[in-house]
């Protein structure tokens, strides 16, 4: 690996370029970046509805009254965070969303807290989204309900294979599944807005109401916690600010382009789906979600019924790809300013991070695996992460129009002011109203997370210092060079192996270990004899161990050879390379075995000479 030398530590290079333009391809426009990107916030409105409905059923009827005032509030909220990633997208166009504002405009430590809270967010979103598809397909096929955490591996696998070949193939894989349901969804809206009264019953008969007793008046601590459990249905509207890299060029306004784009579908969607909760009077009941009662009542109980089910069922679940989409991206920024391991800034030929894509499916699968493939498990965990880089993220913007002072900056920063207010509010209230049923766990992960962060950027700091980046070194010397090539017996690959170390060095020794038993010494006499008849003009030398050691005696030889002021000490080990990757077994490995004690024990060069067979 190539490496860069930054003041702060060792960064990774990319692979070569493509010619120009070349990589083109393997971009988003701005409606693949709407399917890749979008399909956590467009799935959304398969819960956000519901989640308002189930808050306000307390209340009884006057309560569900007010379903479509609080989504109109959560529809104006949206509005503001879809200017406001515009202005992000515009601002920083490297990516990152909230990490890159918080790190211009509110310091390193509050970045590190968006960051960490977007990673939280992402990973929680694909656990979620998947166990959420999975449950839609047991519950139409409950046979399969013990084998659900095997189905969510399985979708999880589908989508992490989909992804390693590349956003684009991953956007043109889901692009068709996101037309059908927004589709479904519309054709939903304008049936139920065309009927007076619901078409069928069907799915919600049989199945008890959770609705309470008529209460005379709705108070606003009940208002403020519908609104945040609704804003729910808000998660995924900062992707495309966080992955901006991902677009073709003109990057920005393609991403400006899916921002809007996004926001006015997802706002379409929300207030259609609440008008028809009013206008049919619909109560929420066990078992059955608010969504197929308004499929049931505006389209009947037949083939579009299913249709929307299904299609329901498979966004959800493939909506975990916005987080394939979106954490690849923040992980390369985190890396490249020393925050995480510099392999998470590699891309693939494809435009792909993959170690961040593995990561993310790694975690994903063991959260996956701890919750048993329950979503109601890991749904007290979510939207955290979501309401806090939204607050960040809006403060940020504030100051960033502060310091600029454009024309009409006090209007733009005032809308940012007041969004700040509106998701900092929902992050309190969620937490709070969740806390005892696992969010705690956010709230403890979140800080240990910067932790990580932060222990992480102090090693490359050190390794940086180590290196004197940022400094001009010393001018290159000669020093006498000596090449340790270890011998067990004579072949063409110890041949090989001292013409490359002559090559090398001035100095050639050729090195053996002998064992105290009489086996050994007999084959080190025998080594010793043959070597004096080849005479390849490179001295053989006995090193004695009365332990059962290879790699220890040698390390200890080099170290003392070293130690002569002016000295470097090459260690040649030479091995063979079968021609078949099943004969590897075949091997003793004591080149390993050597180069492991080496490298640990000294400060030698270590070169492995591959003699190939075949």
């Amino acid at each position: 690996m190539s490496v860069l030398t930054t003041a702060s530590g060792p960064a990774p290079v990319d692979e070569p370029a493509d010619p120009p333009d070349t990589g083109e391809r393997h971009r988003l426009t701005a409606v693949t970046g709407l399917a890749a990107l979008s399909l956590d916030a467009v799935a959304s409105v398969a819960y956000g509805p519901e989640a308002i409905v189930l808050v306000l059923a307390v209340a009884g009827g006057h309560g569900l009254g007010f379903t479509l005032p609080v989504t109109l509030a959560i529809a104006a909220l949206l509005a503001v965070l879809v200017a406001s990633y515009r202005q992000v997208i515009a601002a920083f166009p490297d990516g990152g969303g909230s990490y890159a504002v918080a790190k211009a405009h509110l310091g390193r430590r509050t970045s590190l807290v968006a960051a960490a809270s977007l990673v939280l967010d992402y990973v929680l979103n694909v656990a979620v989204a998947v166990t959420a598809g999975v449950a839609a397909l047991t519950s139409a096929f409950p046979e399969l309900y013990g084998e659900r955490v095997w189905l969510c591996l399985g979708v999880l696998a589908l989508i992490t294979g989909v992804n390693l070949r590349g956003v684009v193939d991953s956007a043109r894989a889901f692009i068709v599944p996101t037309a059908v349901f927004v589709t479904s969804i519309l054709v939903l809206i304008v049936a139920g807005l065309l009927r007076s009264a619901p078409t069928s019953t069907e799915a919600a008969a049989g199945h008890a109401s959770v609705l309470a007793g008529n209460a005379t008046t709705v108070g606003a601590l009940l208002l403020l916690k519908a609104f945040a459990s609704g804003c729910s249905a808000l998660t995924g509207v900062e992707a495309i600010a966080n992955a901006v890299p991902s677009f073709r060029t003109p990057r920005v306004r393609r991403a400006q382009h899916a921002e809007v784009a996004l926001g006015a579908v997802l706002g379409v969607m929300l207030i259609g789906l609440a008008v028809l909760i009013s206008r049919f009077h619909l109560q929420p009941v066990q078992g059955v979600t608010v969504l197929a009662q308004l499929a049931d009542a505006s389209l009947g109980h037949n083939a579009a019924f299913y249709v929307v089910q299904f299609a329901t069922m498979t966004l959800l679940a493939l909506s975990a790809n916005t987080s394939f989409g979106g954490l690849p991206v923040l992980l390369k920024l985190l890396a490249r300013d020393n925050y995480l391991p510099h392999v998470f800034a590699l891309k693939a030929d494809r435009q792909v991070h993959r170690h961040g894509v593995l990561a993310l499916a790694l975690v994903s699968a063991a959260l996956l695996v701890l919750s048993g493939g329950d979503t109601n498990t890991l749904v007290p965990l979510f939207a955290i992460g979501v309401f806090i880089g939204f607050t960040v993220a809006q403060v940020g913007m504030v100051l960033y129009w502060r310091e600029r002072r454009g024309p009409r900056w006090r209007g733009t920063a005032a809308l940012n002011g007041f969004g700040a207010v509106l998701t900092g509010v929902c992050a309190v209230v969620v937490t709070a109203t969740k806390f005892a049923d696992g969010a705690w766990l956010i709230v403890v992960a979140l800080p240990v997370l910067v932790a990580a962060f932060e222990t992480v950027h102090r090693a490359y700091g050190r390794i940086g210092a180590r290196l004197g980046l940022g400094r001009i070194p010393e001018p290159p010397h000669r020093d006498r060079s000596v090449v340790i090539v270890p011998v067990s017996h004579l072949s063409k690959l110890t041949s090989e192996a001292l013409t490359a170390a002559a090559s090398l060095g001035d100095e050639v020794r050729a090195v053996t270990v002998c064992h105290p038993d009489p086996e050994d010494r007999a084959q080190t006499e025998a080594l010793e004899r043959d070597w004096s008849l080849w005479d390849p003009g490179v001295p053989l030398v006995r090193i004695p161990t009365a332990r059962r050691a290879l790699g220890r005696p040698i390390a200890a030889y080099v170290r003392d050879l070293a130690a002569t002021p002016g000295t470097r000490v090459t260690v040649l080990i030479p091995e063979v390379e079968p021609a078949r990757l099943w004969q590897r077994v075949l091997q003793n490995q004591r080149g390993a075995v050597v180069a492991h004690a080496v490298r640990r024990d000294t400060d030698a060069v270590i070169c492995r000479l591959r003699f190939r067979l075949g």
